[in-house]
């Protein structure tokens, strides 16, 4: 039998960013760990997910998501072994997925608590490849892009978590051409010989416009949008007649103080009747089993490939916060708490 802790460490939140964030606008501070009431699992945490759009719940806004309440537990993706059960089949010793991440401990709601089973992938791919992120590409490119076999498709932030997927599953759905954009050598060359795409480019190298007119000279029928400004005027100039855009991220501008130059030339929207539709992955969860199944099958078969940068230490989770929205991790960033 699991004995309860009687603390654990949990991140706060204790002023909100004035454009990037600050690593004192955040505390790690010992909290009281509490024993789960009736419908309730109390889980340990081991693995916990950082992602883009937890910069704007840093912002006091209404939003599709309620912010960060400051001197209060921040939360996200997260997976750990449960310790404390009072939910019908879910017994001490399962792994759960959960939205209690931030912290060592976490009470979770029954209905809230999804069981993942180590054996079938590892526990850190259910916050990636076969978590939220791959849930992103998948219903974001076959769904709201509309995507079809022959379509040239360009991805920006093309070597992170969402992006890499996006790219590879056009590739085995049939897609004419993939291109996409990253912010170094070393990931272009990640997304050319380990992803399959036909084209990648440095867009610190040079103009957007420039590079992708070059690798893509017959124009891009499809857009996944992970960073907007520049990326996207590139995109609506490259996009033939009836291009579908879908905005899922625009990390270029999440720390701006200033509004954004780009795009600057949305009246092409007009004559190319293009389609530009944002996207929240909670609007697409009736696909997840299709996702677990078909994703799930490529990976088996060595079909579909994915990174993950981890950082170890809950101590640690706002620097992998911060370098996520840097861009230095390759693929998922994870922060893997110490046993």
């Amino acid at each position: 039998m699991s004995v309860t802790p009687t603390t654990g460490r949990e991140w706060h939140l204790i002023a909100r960013p004035e454009g990037w964030p600050k690593p004192e606008d955040f505390a790690l501070r010992e909290a009281p760990v509490a024993e789960p009431g009736p419908d309730q699992v109390l889980v340990r945490n081991l693995y916990m997910s950082v992602d883009p759009y937890m910069r704007g719940r840093m912002n006091d806004v209404k939003s599709y998501t309620p912010p960060f309440q400051l001197n209060q537990p921040m939360d996200g993706g997260a997976v750990g072994k449960v310790i404390a059960s009072n939910v019908d089949g879910v017994s001490v010793g399962d792994h759960v997925l959960h939205f209690g991440g931030w912290r060592e401990y976490a009470v979770v709601n029954g209905k809230n608590a999804v069981k993942v089973d180590p054996g079938t992938a590892p526990l850190p791919a259910y916050l990636g490849v076969l978590g939220m992120p791959g849930l992103t590409a998948y219903a974001g490119l076959l769904e709201v892009a509309s995507f079809k076999e022959g379509d040239a498709v360009f991805v920006s932030g093309a070597a992170g978590a969402v992006g890499s997927e996006v790219g590879q599953i056009a590739k085995l759905k049939g897609a004419s051409r993939v291109i996409g954009s990253a912010g170094s050598d070393e990931k272009v060359r990640l997304l050319l010989d380990e992803y399959g795409f036909d084209a990648a480019f440095n867009y610190k190298k040079g103009p957007v416009a420039e590079q992708l007119k070059e690798a893509a000279p017959d124009g891009i029928d499809v857009y996944f949008d992970n960073v907007g400004g520049e990326h996207l005027e590139a995109a609506i100039g490259r996009l033939n007649v009836h291009g579908r855009i879908a905005v899922c991220g625009m990390i270029s501008q999440y720390n701006v103080t200033e509004a954004p130059a780009a795009p600057r030339n949305l009246t092409l929207v007009i004559g190319k009747r293009l389609r530009i539709q944002g996207m929240l992955v909670a609007d697409h969860q009736h696909l997840q089993p299709q996702f677990f199944e078909e994703v799930g099958g490529w990976i088996r078969d060595g079909k579909l490939h994915y990174r993950e940068t981890v950082i170890k230490g809950v101590e640690n989770a706002v620097d992998a916060f911060l370098g996520m929205l840097r861009g230095e991790n390759i693929g998922k960033m994870i922060v893997a708490f110490e046993d």
